[in-house]
């Protein structure tokens, strides 16, 4: 995902969502303002590159599983002359790529 694609994700995301409030202790609920939507837009955007460069971090973190539970499969793998951990571990790997 470039910044431009991001971005252009972003404002139509925050256009469909309109109108938009927000709650303060100053002004209680408002309606956003122009720079409001702004900022809104931009943190949004940057969110978008978050997950795309960096979600496949937490996705495979998931899939792993536990250490205990890898460790089991390496000393099964080992008793068992098999490559279950390997092939597992390929596989998460595989299902969640690095972006390119």
């Amino acid at each position: 995902m470039t910044e431009e694609q991001a971005l252009a994700q972003a404002t139509q995301e925050i256009e469909d969502a309109k109108p938009m409030y927000g709650q303060s202790s100053e002004k209680g609920r408002y309606l956003y303002s122009d720079s409001d939507y702004e900022q809104a837009i931009k943190d949004r955007k940057e969110s978008l590159l978050d997950d795309y460069n960096f979600g496949y971090i937490q996705a495979r973190s998931e899939a792993y599983g536990s250490v205990q539970d890898q460790l089991d499969m390496q000393y099964w793998d080992s008793v068992n002359d098999t490559t279950l951990w390997a092939d597992h571990i390929a596989q998460v790997k595989a299902d969640n790529p690095k972006p390119a």
